[in-house]
């Protein structure tokens, strides 16, 4: 993310600077598009919804009084704009093990292996694509503050002011989406894709 002093640029942009809303923009474009490509599991309508996401603050932008932090503004919009996207097609398409860099190329994403140890059972691209499979199955709100937590790594209580609930919801939603998940990889007998969620922090298991 570039640095940039956003209370300035985003005053500037308030008041119609095209070029202050392109550095906003610029600053935001790679983990807007990423947690769209999460949502929706589809690259082309990850792209048409962050634009989507950013015009929407273009045109709103005047109603942001630095009351909470841009960034969680920001994400609200645009976790909000998948939604309404996946309620309004009523589909679940596969998700795209792909993302774009800080340079804007796209790479392939590896679920984190917190295990580098070469004893141990490495982590195979379709065991990945397995848990990606689950995720994709998840309901919304499931998938939803997943995306949040774990692919956004945002905090508790950044989450709670992005979805308007209290941190205690947040974890209470957090929990049954693990064990929601965790019944999807059991049930399919994908104990590896299971292990393969794991955080740093160890343990075997769907932890966000």
């Amino acid at each position: 993310m570039i640095d940039i002093d956003e209370i300035k640029v985003i005053k500037r942009a308030v008041k119609g600077d095209a070029d202050a809303f392109e550095q906003l923009v610029l600053a935001y474009q790679t983990p807007i598009y990423n947690l769209c490509l999460r949502m929706t599991g589809n690259p082309e309508d990850a792209a048409d919804l962050s634009q989507e996401t950013f015009l929407k603050v273009w045109k709103s932008l005047a109603s942001f009084h630095f009351e909470a932090a841009f960034s969680t503004w920001l994400y609200r919009l645009a976790s909000n704009t998948c939604l309404d996207h996946i309620r309004s097609v009523k589909r679940r398409p596969q998700l795209s093990l792909t993302a774009e860099d800080a340079d804007g190329e796209e790479k392939a994403i590896d679920l984190p292996d917190p295990s580098p140890l070469p004893e141990e059972a490495a982590i195979t691209k379709d065991e990945n694509e397995r848990l990606a499979r689950a995720i994709q199955s998840l309901d919304e709100q499931h998938r939803q503050i997943l995306t949040l937590r774990a692919i956004n790594d945002l905090s508790y209580a950044e989450i709670a002011d992005i979805l308007g609930i209290k941190e205690g919801t947040v974890k209470s939603r957090l929990a049954r989406s693990r064990n929601a998940l965790r019944k999807i990889l059991t049930e399919s007998g994908n104990d590896a894709a299971l292990c393969a969620s794991k955080t740093q922090k160890g343990g075997c298991g769907v932890e966000v």
